[in-house]
């Protein structure tokens, strides 16, 4: 008999009831919200066991100690080295180290809701996915940190994917962190260490095309912790925007055309700067310069919506001031044109050993 490949033809195995859970955490530099992030996995209600697998980067900020001090304390953590400090690596290590049939990504930035686990793991043995998530709900303590927040919650940050705001439960092109059933990775294979940025997407494709269901819905959000500074935030964009590239020369038309737009705003900010000093140089004169000037009305409609998603709060925490105000009209272009850059790059010449240097060096501010 032949199989089925077609996305969301095949059912997820479920397991019995009460068998375990396995959260799986990458962590470089990560001491000002590695235990915050470690307690609200902890706290979890599951009718069955379950264990966190930390995969230990060589972070240099003494998130090393914390997680050793936290694992003495707790015989539900495991500790595993990675010495490579890479993402994919990191999961795969820790995946390798679990013993439960679910997996559950969790991340240092991040702290999973009471009940968290336990709803998606009914949606899980509901729907018969493979993979479920809900949606990243950012938030931030200054007002830069809030300011990316707002940016990472409104469609116009990040361009529209359902974990970013999606009302609507369903079939998915992607999760965020995820609840995974293991014997599906085993299947189609665990996280490609090829890929440093954007491997939560490449698995999901392969898991869609064995035929399987990757599950989106909104009742599951997790709090995401953004980047505490502008330097950072752009490292981690342009990072993220070169590996994007890379997986458009992978796998070409598969990658969502909202991947397009911010590169597709560096070529419109390109040619509106070479226009300028024709129009400067008199270069360019009478009807064919007033033609040309179309290249600016993309510009002027994409400053107006930056400076309208400042204003209005779209996307805010609830704590918005002037500077929150201010820093989002910086934050919002800072994110697009970082990603356009790296994407640009990763698209014609590959990301290469790109790397997110924003995680390394970090000295990160203990949350409250």
């Amino acid at each position: 008999m032949v199989q089925d490949d077609t996305p969301g033809h095949r059912d997820a195995p479920v397991p019995a009831a009460g068998t375990g859970v396995s959260f799986v955490m990458p962590v470089l530099n990560e001491a000002g919200y590695l235990q915050r992030a470690v307690q609200t996995v902890l706290a979890q209600e599951l009718d069955g066991p379950a264990e966190l697998v930390l995969a230990l980067g060589p972070s240099t900020d003494g998130t090393t100690e914390l997680a050793r001090r936290l694992a003495a304390g707790d015989d539900r953590i495991v500790l595993v080295d990675n010495p490579g400090a890479d993402i994919p690596k990191g999961l795969n290590l820790a995946i390798r180290a679990s013993t439960h049939p679910t997996l559950v990504r969790v991340d240092a930035h991040s702290e999973l809701p009471p009940g968290y686990t336990r709803a998606a793991l009914a949606i899980l043995a509901g729907t018969r996915a493979a993979n479920v998530g809900g949606v990243m709900r950012a938030d931030g303590r200054t007002p830069f940190q809030r300011a990316v927040a707002r940016a990472y919650n409104s469609p116009i940050g990040l361009g529209g994917g359902a974990y970013h705001g999606s009302a609507s439960a369903g079939e998915a092109e992607s999760a965020y962190l995820g609840v995974m059933r293991r014997s599906v990775l085993d299947e189609v294979g665990l996280f490609d260490e090829t890929i440093r940025r954007g491997e939560d997407w490449e698995l999901n494709l392969r898991i869609r095309r064995g035929g399987y269901r990757v599950w989106f819905d909104p009742a599951l959000s997790v709090t995401y912790w953004p980047r505490e500074s502008w330097v950072r935030l752009a490292r981690q964009f342009r990072a993220t925007g070169a590996w994007r590239g890379e997986l458009v020369r992978r796998y070409g038309r598969r990658n969502s055309l909202r991947y397009f737009a911010p590169p597709a705003l560096l070529v419109v900010i390109a040619l509106a700067v070479v226009l300028g000093v024709l129009q400067l140089t008199r270069v360019l004169t009478g009807w064919p310069s007033a033609v040309a000037s179309i290249v600016y009305l993309p510009l002027v409609a994409y400053l107006l919506v930056i400076v309208g998603v400042a204003l209005s709060g779209a996307g805010g925490t609830g704590r918005a001031g002037w500077r929150d105000t201010l820093w989002t009209m910086i934050v919002l272009p800072t994110m697009h044109l970082s990603w356009g850059v790296g994407f640009l790059g990763g698209a014609f010449t590959g990301a290469r050993d790109t790397i997110d240097t924003s995680r390394l060096g970090s000295r990160n501010t203990p949350l409250p």
